[in-house]
């Protein structure tokens, strides 16, 4: 759809990829759907194997400074073992599953500035290229978007999202790295934190959500990053009362007398020190009797108010999406087998 090329390891006259994806935003935990669109070159090809990889832009702190580059996160076959005449045109329809943690690339149809692809490879005679390369739109779960909602009617704003290569110590995290939402605080606990972080850790049962504050220093004490964890279920999203139970995660978070250093000391590695994990607040199996209210987040993100979703990528446009998509994914071949 993207970046139509020919196959180099063929050089000319071999044949050419182009991968549509179907459906608009995809899940995470859902179905991806597509059709890889192949056209035969001047001469007939085997085509043994068609797979489809899921990658991601992350970034990662090392000792000289972070780096990003492209993480591999999925890989599917989709098709293959077909001779591919001369000139023919052939449709192959596939359907597969995104990971659970999938990050979240958009919300109510704004970017949140986080990269991920999908990258089409053949095996051709022997030789692989990886021929295609399209943006992946991921929107929230119900859950995600609920919580997200409920930030920015308390009063939150969007700062920033991005991808970071680590893993956090106890939860069952699969994928090597995890998405942090950025949010600035509501008027009510600018006093108390700088900022605080939403990760999303989700899985087939439910979501845990990680939370991390950024605390103010006092007159005699010093900032630091206080964190704490809250399983959720997918069950009854639309009647819990989500302002009242994130409220709650926020006051427990700067109440809670958990510390630890810097944020770059966990932003790679095995978040190993996160054991204290808040409660699972009993909301699995029981929901408040009343419903969200206020604007919602979609109003809020229209009328540029919480904002979570509003200038994170300064006026993006579809087109400068898929070209950071060409930049960040180009030459990254290598850096990712290291």
């Amino acid at each position: 759809m993207v970046f139509k090329r020919l196959l180099g390891s063929l050089g000319v006259g071999g044949p050419t990829v182009d991968t549509v994806l179907e459906g608009g935003a995809a899940l995470p935990g859902g179905a991806l759907h597509g059709q890889v669109h192949l056209k035969g070159g001047s001469a007939a090809f085997d085509i043994e194997q068609i797979t489809l990889e899921l990658v991601a832009r992350v970034e990662a702190e090392r000792e000289d400074g972070e780096s990003e580059g492209a993480v591999t996160f999925g890989r599917f076959m989709v098709g293959g073992g077909f001779r591919l005449g001369e000139e023919e045109q052939r449709s192959v329809p596939f359907s597969v599953t995104l990971p659970w943690e999938t990050p979240v690339t958009e919300l109510h149809g704004q970017p949140l500035g986080v990269v991920l692809g999908v990258r089409t490879e053949l095996a051709v005679a022997g030789a692989k290229d990886k021929g295609d390369l399209d943006p992946l739109a991921v929107g929230p779960l119900p859950v995600q978007e609920a919580v997200l909602e409920a930030f920015g009617q308390l009063g939150f704003g969007f700062k920033s999202a991005d991808l970071e290569y680590g893993r956090i110590g106890g939860t069952g995290q699969q994928l090597p790295f995890y998405q942090e939402v950025e949010l600035t605080p509501s008027p009510a606990y600018a006093h108390a934190v700088n900022e605080i972080e939403v990760t999303f850790l989700a899985d087939p049962g439910g979501m845990d959500v990680v939370l991390e504050a950024d605390k103010r220093g006092g007159l005699f004490s010093s900032g630091h990053d206080s964190i704490t964890r809250f399983r959720v279920s997918y069950a009854a999203v639309e009647q819990r009362d989500w302002n009242t139970e994130v409220d709650g995660w926020v006051r427990q978070l700067i109440e809670s007398g958990t510390s630890h250093g810097s944020h770059s000391e966990y932003g790679h590695g095995d978040h190993s020190h996160i054991g204290h994990q808040g409660h699972h607040h009993g909301h699995d199996e029981h929901h408040h009797d009343g419903h969200r209210s206020g604007p919602g987040m979609g109003t809020a993100v229209a009328a540029g108010t919480a904002g979570l979703a509003v200038g994170v990528v300064g006026g993006m446009v579809a087109a400068e999406v898929v070209d950071e998509i060409g930049d960040a994914f180009e030459g990254d071949e290598e850096e990712e087998e290291g």
